[in-house]
């Protein structure tokens, strides 16, 4: 019996002429066959599914529309109600100008209503143009929030295909970068707008905090596919220096096909969202800290490096003693794949258009940092441990040696990785701290200034317990530092070689500091062992004067010469400290952490130098001090002798011998002084001399008109000490013309040009 036409199961099927293609090709490629028959129900059940969902994603879609649509709406009866307004005022203001004005208030009247509807005017206008820009963010917003949530989709569905993942990538950076653009236009445009600005923020925010993760676990998982981190068991314990075998070759390089065109695409994608959002917080700090770090270590490089930093560890671990290793293996590994980065990665940035970066120096900065997080995890730490043992002597000085044997290796590490990153044209001297920081393993110091103190009285003890033999040897005070100096004019100093065995020591534990990647730091190390080791030193000076004074009271030669070496090692060493202040080096750390006030003189060592002179100035001074009690004492009794004065002799030139006695230990006493003290510190003790001979000539006043008669050639030595420099320097042949015209009678030619060669002029 045949089946009633309304029975729904007998159905017939729709003419194939009224379906699509695509209709036509899914019933053929699914019902092709008896057994797809039989699965029929299946497929129509999947298809019912499937419709459902895509049924609830319109009922969504619609949603949206009618609320965006809604909200449209409600903008736009706000406007046209403010428009109606305006033109309802502006037909009032038609009506009343057709009227004549009676009197001048009506005119006022009219003015203010005027400026009124400007304002009302301009303040409509504002109002659309919020609401356009809103609505233009809305959207720009709204798209960027949907390929976050297709990318999540795509995620969490495991979806195959990458093709579409960069087209959403793609998409992304493109309306990331308009939405930026338009924020910085309403910046600029609208300063008042701040909410709008900070919800437009906060959307963006959440969904970067989405996406640049996602982004870069895919980029991770494609680096891995493509062989990186390389294989670094090639290389031996016992000799970490020596190259890889020759198989092992550079990921980099040998990727090909789809494996490189993903690679390149992701690494552009990386570099663009890493663009946009340097462009965002150099907006969002505008005007507060801009130049807070804002240039972030470049994230596709980090990408490499970091699995490399992992894999290395093991290693590491195995030569915690052996650290110098761990250096060459970093070493190693930075100088193997340094090239890569200028010849493919570095193209690639420049496409991406990140100004300020290079792949070597990224790539070496972020090698290096990894080197100092494991040094300040791992190895510091156990040192650190060792030097609080109080009870074990021996360790503690066993873990001081480790210590500075470390600091060896990173000072050596940092001078040849720099080498490296000189090669991209960059010049590091001139650089600000921030590319020497990056590239320095001594960066540990910066976030522990703990542990730079304790580097610090560690090289001071070090270098105390050094020059304790140097100092209490005699033979260094005694022999002159000659031909060995380090200034040009050292021979005139006369320093002992004291002086420069402790100047040398300074210098050396400078220059260890010169590396830390910090002005302040390097100021804070110099100024805890450099400002110790030049008190040590000037103690010492202290010391050896005052054993000669305590001794002899300094009557005698030897102790005048001991006196005089002391001096000698003060003029020195003031003199090599003030060059050393006009160093580079200095002046940069002085400009760096000099406050408001006016800065020292003399630099970072403007103390240290003041004590110098303050000694030298108080042992000259006593040195001039004994020589003249020396000389007044012989003198006094041919002053207090009555009876020579009341004899009368017919040999009225012959002198007294006590006062001979007296000028011949004067002359003795300046020989020592002359042939121990250095030129100037000895010209200003005859200085002192010549002023209190001056003195001593007033003493005779009371029995003469001329006291200086009593000593004539002294007289006329005292006259040349008076002489002008440059009257001097005319005179260089003494004529006896030129003896009358200056006063010098009782002096040869000889004798004046003697004295006129050996004057020091202290200005």
């Amino acid at each position: 019996m045949a089946r009633s036409t309304a029975d729904p199961v007998a159905r017939p099927l729709p003419p194939h002429t009224s379906l699509s293609s695509q209709a036509l090709y899914f019933l053929n490629s699914n019902l092709s066959s008896r057994e797809d028959l039989d699965g029929a129900p299946t497929l129509l059940s999947k298809l019912q599914i499937e419709f459902e969902a895509l049924s609830r994603t319109l009922s969504e879609l619609k949603e949206e529309l009618v609320s965006h649509l809604t909200r449209h709406s409600s903008h736009s009866n706000r406007v046209g109600s403010l428009f109606s307004n305006v033109h309802a005022q502006l037909d009032d203001l038609r009506l009343s100008s057709t009227q004549p004005p009676s009197e001048g208030g009506s005119r006022r009247g009219m003015g203010e209503e005027l400026q009124a509807l400007a304002k009302e005017v301009a303040r409509v206008e504002t109002v659309r143009n919020y609401a356009e820009t809103a609505l233009k963010l809305d959207t720009l917003v709204g798209d960027i929030e949907d390929v976050v949530s297709s990318t999540m989709n795509r995620t969490l569905r495991r979806h195959p295909s990458t093709n579409n993942l960069e087209v959403m990538r793609v998409v992304f950076l493109r309306t990331l970068k308009l939405t930026e653009d338009m924020l910085s236009l309403v910046i600029k445009t609208y300063p008042q707008w701040t909410r709008l600005v900070s919800a437009v923020d906060h959307r963006i925010d959440r969904a970067l905090a989405i996406l640049r993760p996602q982004a870069i676990a895919d980029h991770r998982a494609l680096l891995a596919s493509l062989g990186w981190p390389p294989p670094l068991s090639t290389l031996s314990s016992s000799n970490p220096e020596t190259k890889g075998s020759s198989d092992v070759q550079n990921p980099l390089f040998t990727m090909q096909g789809d494996l490189k065109i993903q690679y390149c695409e992701s690494f552009l994608a990386l570099c663009g969202l890493q663009e946009l959002q340097r462009k965002r917080k150099s907006r969002q700090l505008e005007g507060h800290y801009k130049d807070v770090a804002l240039h972030q270590p470049l994230w596709v490089i980090e990408e490499l490096v970091n699995p490399i930093s992992i894999a290395s560890q093991r290693y590491f671990s195995k030569w915690i003693e052996n650290p110098e290793y761990i250096f060459a293996l970093v070493y190693k590994i930075t100088r193997d794949y340094v090239d890569s980065m200028d010849d493919l990665l570095q193209p690639l940035v420049d496409e991406a258009m990140l100004t300020g970066y290079s792949c070597r120096e990224e790539w070496i900065s972020a090698m290096v940092s990894s080197l100092s997080t494991y040094l300040a995890k791992e190895i510091f730490p156990i040192y650190i441990t060792l030097l609080e043992k109080e009870s074990d002597t021996e360790m503690q000085s066993q873990a001081k040696i480790s210590w500075l044997h470390l600091v060896d290796l990173m000072i050596a590490f940092d001078k040849r990785v720099q080498s490296l990153a000189a090669h991209s044209g960059i010049l590091l001297s001139v650089q600000e701290d921030g590319n020497t920081q990056k590239m320095s393993s001594l960066t540990v110091f910066c976030d522990r200034p703990d542990w730079l103190d304790l580097w610090a009285e560690i090289e001071l003890n070090d270098a105390l317990y050094k020059l304790k033999s140097q100092m209490e040897d005699e033979r260094n005070w005694i022999n002159e530092g000659q031909k060995v100096g380090l200034l040009s004019g050292q021979e005139e100093n006369k320093s002992p070689l004291a002086s420069t065995a402790v100047f040398r020591r300074l210098s050396s534990v400078i220059d260890r500091c010169r590396s830390l990647p910090s002005s302040s730091l390097r100021s804070r190390f110099v100024k805890s062992t450099g400002g110790p080791i030049i008190y040590k030193f000037l103690d010492c000076l202290k010391q050896r004067c005052q054993e000669a004074e305590g001794l002899t009271a300094l009557t005698d030669d030897n102790a005048l010469t001991k006196v005089a070496k002391s001096v000698n090692a003060a003029r020195h060493f003031e003199s090599v400290l003030k060059e050393l202040c006009e160093d580079v080096f200095f002046l940069e750390m002085e400009f760096e952490t000099a406050d408001d006030q006016e800065a020292p003189d003399n630099g970072i060592f403007h103390e240290e130098i003041k004590k110098l002179e303050k000694f030298r100035t108080e042992w000259i001074e006593k040195l001039s001090t004994v020589v003249l009690r020396g000389f007044d004492s012989l003198c006094r009794d041919y002053i207090k002798n009555k009876k020579q004065w009341q004899e009368k002799t017919e040999e009225t030139l012959t002198l007294s011998r006590s006062f001979v006695e007296a000028l011949d230990y004067l002359q003795g006493k300046l020989s020592v002084l002359e042939e121990a003290l250095n030129k100037i510190d000895f010209t200003r003790g005859v200085e002192r001399v010549w002023n209190d001979l001056t003195v001593l000539f007033g003493v005779f006043g009371a029995w003469c008109l001329r006291p200086e008669g009593f000593f004539p050639k002294v007289n006329d030595g005292l006259k040349l000490l008076r002489t002008a420099k440059k009257q001097l320097k005319n005179s260089l042949i003494v004529e006896e013309r030129w003896l009358r015209d200056n006063g010098i009678k009782h002096l040869t030619a000889a004798e004046v040009e003697r004295i006129m060669k050996n004057r020091v002029f202290t200005s």
